[in-house]
């Protein structure tokens, strides 16, 4: 075995144990995440789908005011004008 060789092999070893240590290191973090407090995931999910909802209606409000505050100003300059 040439030095070209046991380069390559000592390389290869050296990604496979990193990738090894790697992998137990994030595992319990993935495991957890998939298959983990559900209850709890599914709840803040509601939350946030509750969160959301509010917000669209609060939002479909200031446009609402928006439109309205735009057209009633354009009314306002038009009977100024009118006079």
């Amino acid at each position: 075995m040439n030095g070209g060789q046991l380069t390559a092999i000592i390389i290869v070893a050296i990604v496979m144990v990193a990738s090894l240590v790697r992998a137990r290191m994030r595992g319990p973090y993935r495991r957890g995440m998939a298959c983990g407090d559900d209850g709890q995931a599914q709840l803040e999910n509601e939350r946030l789908r509750d969160e959301v909802s509010q917000l669209k209606e609060r939002l479909k409000v200031l446009e609402r005011i928006t439109v309205d505050k735009e057209n009633s100003l354009s009314r306002e300059i038009e009977s100024l004008r009118d006079r």
